[in-house]
């Protein structure tokens, strides 16, 4: 027999022996939880021994109060919400703080000081004098300012006839109480709040209760076994492990219980990734799902105006538009895109609408777009239930509420809007957009979404749904000395001291709970398992004090430590697993000698030096990455109005020794300025960029007059060559080609330091762009020409250009030759080509190294 079925075993001993069988329905049994009903009707009919047991009403205290009728009715949370908002407004005691979030603690504060109540009222009058009392009581203490606001704001948000739900939680306990005559049974693990406690004193005066404490039963708790992971990743793939272990072991319940929510999450991808889908009591916010993205994403592209990538991170949603064809609402936000991206518009839909005038495809969605912008007018204020019903109108034209209802979450997303909308349609405050806005991310960020339909033996729970409950397996998770104990809800408003000036909980009270709960835990199942991480980003971390306590009590008096003797042997072999995949799965694709391309540019051929596999998904794949939306002077379009520049510049001096030096300084000045007027009328950073440019000006002209003393001659520019080589051919042009007599020296421009340029130079052979050029050209010299900072100067590689360009053409040929034979394109850039390779996400680098 197992430690919770001998548990229950003597509670229902205990029952029969004060109410003989066969009928029980004269008492009631509050639970902690409803999964306790079963196990402990099966020992109420074990020990009855009798053919057949009229069983009791067994019901959690909540559950059993929801059943009390009230006159008067009970407002939302969202109502209260409101309201509060409206009195803060007012008072403009928090001029910055962000009031929503606000609103929220104070109202957690609100049902803690109702719940305090030494009175445990059954009606509104009586409530009132409770609460008249307290509040006078109060006054007269001496507490800080914050806490004498608090307490006011509470008084006053109290003064109606209108309830709440911790005013009709109290109300409708104080009626039991009065009401009491069945003999009450009541299973707990630990403290109950004040309110509850008083209930229970209040009921015993007129019928006889009995408490069921497992602190109080003398189970003796067996120990758990412990993991110390050294990361988050580590701790989830451990929990995974050991879930698949018990599972494979033949356990039909399993707990996982989440002390940290961001390992619970990544544990819980792992279960997903093997297959193993995870029922889950707590829930998720609807702020973390993706059902609630899509109304961000919207809101977001609304308020920005629809800067583009709000606007495509809208359009790439799955949820939008829904009632068009998948295939025709992507090929719609591709075009988009491509157009976007050529034209270079950054923002505004009427610009977007007019971009594609020719485009046919894309007129209904922009229109849907602007028809449902046109309904959240964002310059005027609305009622949360007006700027609601706008919302859902807008979704409606969009498409997104038929993409929603597709989707379990999205469904109860769109219940809970229409809730809130008739609940707030009596609230009269009217608000912006933003403060609208606010308002809705908060109301997401505390409704829960539940799946209900994920049947499984493995289940995601947290520990105070644990009271009274026995599992074939626990797995305590994330139970370091940050998550357990956890801290109280409302108890970062006030510290302790002046909590329990208020009457309110502590956190001292929450963390004794939790003490408790975890013991009763220990002793209602026989396999527990515990995860934490002993390091987090080379930082120490303490295990839970609680569990740390009985890990130094157990290696006292037994010698053991509890750590869990297989598990880092089952991640061991597992990591040895997916390191012989990974490395079997290296790519180092083909590719069919049809396909092979007749010609390559010179950034393609330094793209083929740096990683084989970046050409192939560049060139071969035609996977480069899209063009950006400029939005700033960028580093390339500042490089490249230098070269026109220079170009227009030397077609009129091509000798400058000749020329009057303020004339072409004058006229060099000029040409820039005409250069850089587009981005001057677009962007006021140009004119950083043409002062940077500027700067450089006098050294130029310096550098060119010594060139030339040395006899070189300017001889063009800017020319595009395209060589054929054996079996392809080379193609690109070059910035500069001077001349000497017979020889032949190009040069390329460049607007980076001298440094850089000496570091690309530093491994004979990796960046080809010289030795190409010299090739093409039959060059017997080469060099960048760096003009950064005010300072123009010459970077030229050591080595023999002519013997280098003849070396770069042969391993050209050569390796296009093997391409062509089958060879494969390895992935095998070094990380620094790799920190800023675009198809890193292709090769999943990552995964294999």
């Amino acid at each position: 027999m197992s430690k919770a079925t001998e548990l229950f075993e003597r509670v229902a001993q205990r029952i029969l022996a004060a109410h003989p069988a066969p009928d029980l329905r004269g008492i009631t049994i509050i639970l902690p939880n409803m999964h306790a009903a079963q196990p402990l009707a099966q020992a109420l009919m074990r020990r009855a021994q009798v053919p057949a047991l009229l069983l009791p009403q067994m019901v959690t205290l909540n559950e059993w109060a929801q059943g009390v009728p009230l006159a008067a009715p009970v407002a939302s949370d969202s109502q209260r919400s409101a309201l509060l908002y409206q009195q803060l407004r007012k008072l403009q005691w928090f001029e910055h703080a962000d009031l929503w979030s606000m609103t929220q603690e104070l109202l957690k504060l609100f049902d803690e000081l109702t719940y305090a109540l030494h009175a445990l009222p059954d009606d509104a009058e009586t409530f009132a004098t409770a609460v008249q009392q307290a509040w006078q009581a109060r006054q007269n203490a001496t507490l800080q300012l914050e806490a004498r606001l608090v307490f006011e704001l509470w008084h006053v948000m109290q003064a109606g006839d209108e309830l709440d739900a911790a005013r009709a939680y109290q109300m409708r306990l104080g009626k039991l109480a009065q009401q009491a005559e069945r003999p009450l049974y009541v299973l707990r693990t630990s403290e109950w709040d004040a309110l509850e406690q008083r209930f229970l004193e209040e009921y015993e005066q007129r019928a006889p209760v009995k408490v069921f404490d497992l602190r109080e039963m003398d189970v003796p708790a067996r120990a758990p076994l412990f993991f110390a992971a050294t990361s988050l990743e580590q701790e989830a793939h451990a929990a995974a492990m050991q879930v698949r272990r018990w599972l494979g072991d033949g356990k039909r319940t399993i707990a996982i219980v989440a002390q940290d929510r961001v390992v619970a999450r990544r544990a819980r991808a792992l279960l997903e990734r093997a297959e193993i889908l995870v029922a889950d009591e707590s829930g998720w916010t609807f702020a973390t799902l993706s059902v609630s993205t899509v109304l961000d994403r919207w809101l977001t592209a609304l308020q920005s105006d629809f800067y583009h990538h709000d606007l495509l991170d809208l359009l790439k949603s799955p949820f939008i538009f829904a009632d068009m064809t998948a295939g025709a609402r992507k090929a719609a936000v591709y075009q988009l895109e491509q157009l976007l991206r050529k034209q270079g518009v950054v923002a505004g839909l009427d610009k977007f609408v007019a971009l594609t005038e020719h485009e046919v495809s894309l007129h209904q969605p922009l229109a849907r777009l602007r028809q449902a912008a046109a309904l959240l007018v964002q310059n005027k204020k609305q009622t949360l239930a007006e700027w609601l019903a706008a919302l859902q109108q807008s979704l409606n034209v969009l498409g997104i509420d038929a993409g929603l209802q597709q989707d379990d979450a999205g469904q109860q997303l769109l219940r809970a809007l229409q809730n809130w909308q008739q609940e707030l349609q009596d609230d009269a405050g009217r608000y912006h957009f933003a403060e609208w806005r606010r308002w809705l991310a908060q109301q997401l960020d505390i409704a829960t979404f539940r799946d209900s339909s994920i049947d499984s033996p493995v289940r995601f729970t947290h520990l105070a749904a644990t009271r009274w409950r026995n599992f074939d397996a626990v797995l305590l998770l994330g139970c370091d000395a940050a998550h357990l104990p956890s801290a109280g809800d409302g108890g970062r408003w006030f510290n302790d001291a002046v909590r329990a000036t208020l009457g309110l909980p502590t956190r001292s009270f929450h963390a004794a709970r939790q003490h408790d709960d975890l013991r009763a835990l220990l002793a209602m199942n026989d396999e527990v398992l515990v995860t934490w991480q002993k390091e987090r980003e080379g930082e120490a971390r303490l295990l839970s004090p609680f569990l740390q306590m009985l890990r130094d009590a157990h290696q006292q008096t037994q010698g053991d430590d509890l750590s869990e003797p297989e598990l880092h042997a089952y991640l061991a072999a597992e990591d040895a697993q997916h390191v012989a995949l990974a490395q079997s799965a290296q790519p180092a694709p083909s590719v069919l000698p049809d396909s092979v391309p007749g010609s390559i540019s010179i950034s393609g051929y330094n793209s083929l030096v740096a990683c084989p596999y970046q050409y192939y998904a560049r060139h071969i794949l035609k996977l480069n990455e899209l063009d950006e939306v400029p939005e700033a002077i960028e580093k390339r379009a500042y490089g490249e109005r230098v070269h026109t520049i220079l170009q227009r510049f030397h077609a009129q001096y091509p000798l400058v020794m000749q020329g009057d030096a303020e004339e072409m300084m004058a006229v060099l000045q000029r040409i820039s300025e005409e250069v850089f007027a587009d981005l001057l009328a677009q962007d006021f950073t140009a004119r950083a960029w043409l002062a940077r440019w500027m700067q450089s000006l006098p050294a130029y002209l310096e550098w060119q007059t010594t060139r030339e003393a040395d006899g070189w001659r300017y001889a063009e520019s800017e020319q595009a060559f395209d060589w054929p080589l054996e079996g392809i051919r080379l193609r690109g042009r070059i910035d500069r080609l001077d001349v000497r007599d017979d020889e032949k020296r190009v040069l390329d421009y460049k607007t980076q330091s001298e440094q850089v340029l000496r570091n690309k130079l530093k491994e004979p052979g990796e960046d080809v762009q010289l030795a190409c050029y010299a090739y093409a050209h039959e060059a017997a010299d080469a060099a960048f020409v760096s003009i950064e900072g005010g300072k123009v100067s010459e970077v030229a590689p050591k080595e023999d250009v002519p013997l280098l360009a003849q070396l770069n053409a042969e391993r050209l040929e050569q390796v296009m030759g093997e391409m062509r034979g089958g060879a494969g394109l390895p992935a095998n850039g070094i990380d620094a080509v790799c920190a800023y390779c675009e198809v890193r996400g292709v090769c999943r680098k990552g995964e294999w190294v």
